[in-house]
């Protein structure tokens, strides 16, 4: 045997032999909590944490494998949020996934020391972060807040559609813009610039706030709401919200009012249009903080990722069944108009 062929023969010898001899893959172990839902569906079916674990399993951290997942659910009940919180810090996860801000907060209370990976509104007008390059402390995330003026954008877009708006009604949830303990705060920045933008546009906006993110609670505030008549509705971005995007786009179409949402999902559940951030794209990003922090990462030394990309989505048919005649202008504007 020539001396090249025996050292290559060597070399496969080496690199074939049985993994018994080989160090066994770190373990790790993240908790996941969402406000809403059931948490055994976390990762089943859901466009973000679809993209989430598939972005972790092309890093190498695969569930069953390397990874083990802890999944909770808040239920739909804010209250209940600091209890929840302080029974996932007691079980010590290398890493807790936020989604939304309150549970974010209710974490935040409980530990300043396990990292917390975010996503949600802003966790600077939630007090939580003073600066999105450096947030500093043990959170970190991505926002699906790419800018105040994105309200006023959607309210304009909204105008657009139906230009005999005079009185539009805007959905959130009350404690999705709470602050520090939990206490409640007004909507700040975001009110703002609809505020503004309503008075530019010659329209009285009208706060449609929701105590929590139950269906109970969301019945009740569109039956009320329907009290005082609004032109059409402007539904805000929080996560809570997004939860129960099937029932509140039937709530919308029982109440015969056009309606624009922060999110595609809206439009997929029948929703008439979306001005919307991707959220596949924050779901990776999200996924990759996870990444550094367990390969040693500081939390705070990872700046908070907002979105760069943004689509315009119309449903032709939920229009239809509204009998809205949909200007030529913006139906040319739409990335997307689904038939």
């Amino acid at each position: 045997m020539r001396r090249r062929d025996f050292a290559i023969g060597l070399l496969l010898a080496a690199t074939s032999r049985p993994v018994r001899g080989q160090e066994p893959a770190k373990q790790h172990r993240i908790a996941i909590v969402i406000p809403t839902g059931l948490a055994a569906g976390i990762g089943v079916g859901d466009r973000l944490w679809m993209a989430f674990f598939q972005e972790l399993r092309q890093l190498g951290d695969v569930e069953g494998l390397n990874l083990t997942v802890e999944r909770y659910s808040g239920e739909g009940r804010p209250e209940r949020y600091p209890d929840l919180a302080r029974e996932v810090v007691s079980g010590n996860p290398a890493v807790i996934v936020a989604a939304g801000n309150a549970f974010a907060r209710a974490a935040r209370a409980a530990t300043d020391t396990i990292p917390i990976v975010w996503i949600g509104g802003s966790l600077i007008r939630a007090g939580l972060v003073s600066s999105l390059a450096r947030p500093g402390g043990n959170i970190t995330g991505v926002t699906s807040d790419a800018g105040i003026e994105i309200s006023g954008k959607r309210l304009q877009i909204l105008k657009e559609a139906v230009p005999s708006a005079s009185k539009i009604a805007y959905l959130r949830i009350e404690q999705g813009w709470g602050g520090a303990g939990g206490q409640p705060l007004p909507a700040g920045a975001e009110q703002q610039q609809l505020d503004e933008a309503s008075r530019q546009l010659k329209i009285s906006l009208m706060d449609m706030v929701a105590r929590e993110a139950t269906p109970t609670e969301l019945r009740r505030v569109f039956a009320k709401t329907e009290q005082e008549h609004p032109d059409a509705i402007i539904v805000g971005p929080m996560g809570e919200l997004i939860a129960n995007r099937q029932l509140i786009v039937e709530l919308v179409e029982q109440s015969r009012l056009p309606a624009i949402y922060p999110w595609r999902e809206y439009v997929e559940a029948g929703g008439l249009m979306a001005y919307a951030g991707d959220f596949v794209e924050l779901a990776r990003r999200m996924a990759d903080d996870v990444h550094e922090i367990l390969n040693g990462a500081k939390p705070g030394d990872i700046p908070i990722y907002q979105p760069t990309k943004f689509e315009f989505l119309i449903n032709r048919k939920a229009a239809d069944e509204l009998g809205l005649t949909l200007p030529a202008t913006l139906l040319g504007r739409a990335d997307e108009v689904i038939e």
